[in-house]
């Protein structure tokens, strides 16, 4: 929970559960959005599914205009009785609701048949050189390698770039690979400016106590480093 879930990560779990048992859902805190079967998942995989019956998903741009199918932008949800305000923070209650719909902060779009997948947190996307690189993206390509146990994909401040994407790993234990070898993996996959310029290995990544990785503890250790 608490980040999207990479493909590879995904099928690793649908193989240890009997078939068809696996169900994951997409929400947050304020909520559930979305859900999607072992089956629906097979056929969309990546995808966190269609709305909880009675929501709506809306993909709208910075201005709050609808955006096309298959194109990234905030996403929204419409939902029954949703109301809510956060604590002492008034501007970040506001700035969460459009037109009855709310936000978490997170990037996504629909498929052509109204499926949701997430690009990643708005907060964590890197603009790299002027182009932007989605770090679940990465994040899910890395996962795949054998050696790796979890990768967080974070950018740090680049004298050409602006943004350098840099993957911190967690090995998986008595596995060995270096930062060489992860880059070329993940070349095979990605465009070049999405793939890590720099590879940092760790015994074990930062963690909320629910699990989450603690990205901004990353990008201050790292953007000295």
């Amino acid at each position: 929970s608490a980040a999207p879930c990479p493909p590879a990560v995904k099928r690793g779990i649908m193989a240890v559960f009997p078939p068809g048992s696996v169900t994951e859902f997409y929400g947050a805190s304020e909520g559930g959005f979305t859900r999607i079967s072992a089956e629906e998942w097979t056929r969309k995989p990546g995808s966190v599914g269609t709305p909880w019956p009675g929501h709506e998903i809306q993909i709208l741009d910075e201005r709050g205009e609808p955006l096309p199918r298959g194109a990234i932008g905030l996403i929204y949800v419409r939902a029954p009785g949703m109301s809510f305000r956060y604590r002492g923070a008034e501007e970040k209650t506001r700035s969460a609701f459009h037109d009855g719909m709310f936000t978490a902060g997170d990037l996504g779009w629909l498929d052509d048949d109204g499926f949701l997948f997430i690009a990643d947190r708005r907060t964590d996307l890197i603009i790299s050189g002027g182009a932007n690189v989605y770090p679940a993206e990465v994040e899910s390509v890395l996962a795949a390698h054998p050696a790796v146990a979890d990768v967080a994909v974070i950018g740090v401040p680049d004298a050409d770039m602006g943004k350098a994407v840099l993957a911190v790993v967690e090995l998986r234990p008595g596995a060995v690979a270096g930062a060489d070898e992860l880059i070329a993996f993940a070349r095979r996959d990605l465009s070049h400016y999405k793939c890590p310029r720099r590879v940092e290995l760790v015994a074990a990544l930062p963690r909320e106590p629910q699990g989450k990785v603690r990205k901004r503890e990353l990008v201050e250790r790292f953007s000295t480093a």
